[in-house]
This record gives structure tokens, C-alpha cells and sequence, in this order.
């Protein structure tokens, strides 16, 4: 009899999938949490993708393999060849990963200003990781322009080009969308997450565009120092971009072609300040125990402001991107955190968590 209580009790928490076909074959498929403190609030549900749970650890798994296995069915790549990207952090951990699953080597270009949690990652990966200075795009020094060039230069080599390769977009029309739509078994209201090559946004919110007959609603969630909030708010006519963000591999200061098609299709745009992030950030973790990155705190806040907009009775999910653990050095640091004249953001029962000097 205990016997098969015990076996009972396990089968509850056994999934009935087949092994998946290596770490390419497990990305996607990540739970949709409930964020329980925020939901209760609101009188919303308000839900998590919980995309830190992918192989490699962020949402950008999914635009990784689609970008490269675009490229094996255009020819643009054969067996043994390298992958040439220009990224600031996890698009390259990602196809750090799936280059090594895969046989294929990888070189990534990236900003000077990321974290070094997230270079040691893609050194210990195989990548080959060029930092350069951070300037804008339209500086031919930029590090997507000095990717390209690059993959020019080689031999069987391909620039999986992140930003204006519609495959990005694809991987989350194929996959993110769908899978929220099954998860709320069709039963959601808007969706919110911030944009950088704007792949995931742009691709679930088609998506669900699409298979709710327009009644889903979309917000871009926005750091300062990017020109989405300013662009959508104004239908066009502008592109603000003043200030700068903690946050990294969100914002953008042009509209991507991932991006372009799918534009229309945004209702609105919500700009989420610094200072909210860091408070958001500290919050989930002391109240739902999720050790989460700043663009997923980010998205977050803006989930829970868009939660307040459409009221009572909404279901509103977000991409809960990565984990903080690629930028604990930084997020948890007291220094860091004054240079950035943060440590006011975060509420005294809060601060027991900034363990770093």
C-alpha cells in the first residue's frame, strides 16, 4: 500500500515528454509562473514566462537556434564552420551553446559594458569574445558592424545577425506565442515585455494578435535611454533617446526589422525608470523566492503597471528573461549600487539583501 502511495505521488510530478534530442531539443517549453504577491495586489493574474529555465539559461536560447538553423537550410553554413554575432550577452551564450552542440565555432563581438559574469560564461563556452567599446549604431565601430565584417573576412562563415534577422522573430511566433496561449489555455488579456532585438516581443505579440483576434493587448516596456516608449507614444514622428539604463540587452535607439512588421500591432508603451527595476527585483525576491536579472524586473514592473491600467480580473504575462546570477556582482553590490544612486530605490526591509561590498 505504501507502495503505491509512493508511486502515486511521484507520478504527479513526472512529465509524460520523451527525453528531449540533446540541449538543442530542450529549449523551449518553460513554465508560466504565477507571481502570487503582485497578482493577489492587482487582482490580476499576473504571469511569468519563466525563460531562466531554458538550457542556457535566457529567453535568447530560442532566437540562438532558430538564427543558426536558418542558416543550415539557406546553405549560408556547413559542418564546422563559425558563427560571428554581435551581442550583449545572452543571444551569444546561447549560441555559444548551440555552437558546441552542433560542431561549430563562434566568435562574439560585444559592448565593453556588460557584465564579466556574462564574458567568463562565454569564454568557458569556447566562444571567442571580443569586447569593444560601446558607441552607437550608426558608428561603423559599432560591434553588430564589426561582426559583420568579420564573417565577412572568414571562410565558411555565417553573421547570424540578431537584430535583422527575422528568424528571431519566427522562433517566438513558433514557439513563445503558442506556448503562452496553451498555458493560459487562451485565457490572457495583454502581454508586456521590453524589446532589444525586439524578437520576442514583436513574435508573441503577432502571435497573439493573431490567434485572439486582435483582443490581446500589447505594451513595449521600456528602459530610459532607448526610443521605443517615445516612438510608440508618438505613432512615428519620434525618437527620443536621453539618460541611460542599468539594465543590459534591452532598449534600442532604432526600429529593428524584427520589429517593423509587427509595430502597428502595439497598443501602447509603458517607460519603466531605474529606479522601479531595482525595486522590483529585490521585491520578487524576498516575496516569491525568483532570483531574477533587471530586464526581467523590468518586465515585470511593467506587467504589474499594465495590471493596474486594465484593471481587475486581467491576465497580463511578461518574460521573465534570465536569472540574476549573470549580474549578482553588480545588482547585489552596495558600491555599485550608490554609483548608481540606487541604494534610496530599495526598501529598508529590503537592503538585507545587498551582500556585496
Amino acid at each position: 500500500m505504501l507502495g503505491r502511495r509512493l508511486y502515486t505521488t511521484a507520478a504527479r510530478f513526472v512529465t509524460s515528454a520523451k527525453p528531449t534530442n540533446g540541449f538543442v531539443g530542450a529549449i523551449g517549453n518553460t513554465p508560466l509562473m504565477r507571481i502570487n504577491s503582485l497578482s493577489n495586489e492587482t487582482g490580476c493574474e499576473i504571469l511569468g514566462k519563466a525563460e531562466f529555465m531554458n538550457p542556457g539559461g535566457s529567453v535568447k536560447d530560442r532566437a540562438a537556434l532558430f538564427v543558426v538553423e536558418d542558416a543550415e537550410r539557406r546553405g549560408l553554413i556547413q559542418s564546422g564552420g563559425t558563427i560571428v554575432e554581435g551581442t550583449a550577452g545572452n543571444t551569444g551564450i546561447g549560441l555559444a551553446h548551440v555552437c558546441r552542440a552542433k560542431g561549430y565555432k563562434c566568435i562574439i563581438y560585444m559592448p565593453n559594458t556588460q557584465s564579466q559574469e556574462k564574458i567568463d560564461l562565454l569564454k568557458m563556452l569556447g566562444a571567442d569574445v571580443r569586447p569593444v567599446p560601446a558607441v552607437a549604431f550608426d558608428n561603423p565601430e559599432n560591434y553588430n558592424h564589426q561582426a559583420r565584417r568579420c564573417a565577412e573576412l572568414l571562410e565558411n562563415a555565417v553573421w547570424t545577425n540578431q537584430f535583422d534577422n527575422t528568424a528571431n522573430r519566427q522562433a517566438h511566433i513558433e514557439t513563445t506565442g503558442p506556448e503562452i496561449w496553451a498555458q493560459t489555455g487562451g485565457k490572457i488579456d495583454g502581454f508586456t515585455c521590453a524589446t532589444g532585438t525586439a524578437g520576442t516581443f514583436a513574435g508573441t505579440t503577432r502571435f497573439l494578435k493573431d490567434v485572439s483576434g486582435g483582443r490581446v493587448k500589447s505594451f513595449a516596456a521600456d528602459p530610459p535611454g532607448s526610443i521605443i516608449y517615445s516612438y510608440i507614444k508618438s505613432r512615428g514622428k519620434e525618437m527620443i533617446r536621453g539618460g541611460s539604463s542599468i539594465t543590459e540587452g534591452i532598449g534600442q535607439g532604432r526600429i529593428t526589422e524584427n520589429l517593423r512588421p509587427d509595430i502597428h500591432l502595439v497598443d501602447d508603451a509603458l517607460k519603466i525608470p531605474d529606479s522601479d527595476t531595482i525595486r522590483m527585483l529585490y521585491r520578487l525576491l524576498d516575496e516569491e523566492g525568483i532570483y531574477l536579472g533587471a530586464s526581467s524586473a523590468l518586465n515585470v514592473a511593467a506587467a504589474y503597471e499594465m495590471a493596474k491600467m486594465m484593471g481587475p480580473g486581467n491576465t497580463i504575462v511578461t518574460i521573465l528573461c534570465d536569472g540574476a546570477y549573470r549580474y549578482q556582482s553588480r545588482l547585489f553590490s552596495k558600491k555599485w549600487l550608490e554609483s548608481k544612486e540606487l541604494v534610496g530605490a530599495i526598501p529598508e526591509h529590503l537592503k538585507k539583501y545587498i551582500v556585496l561590498a
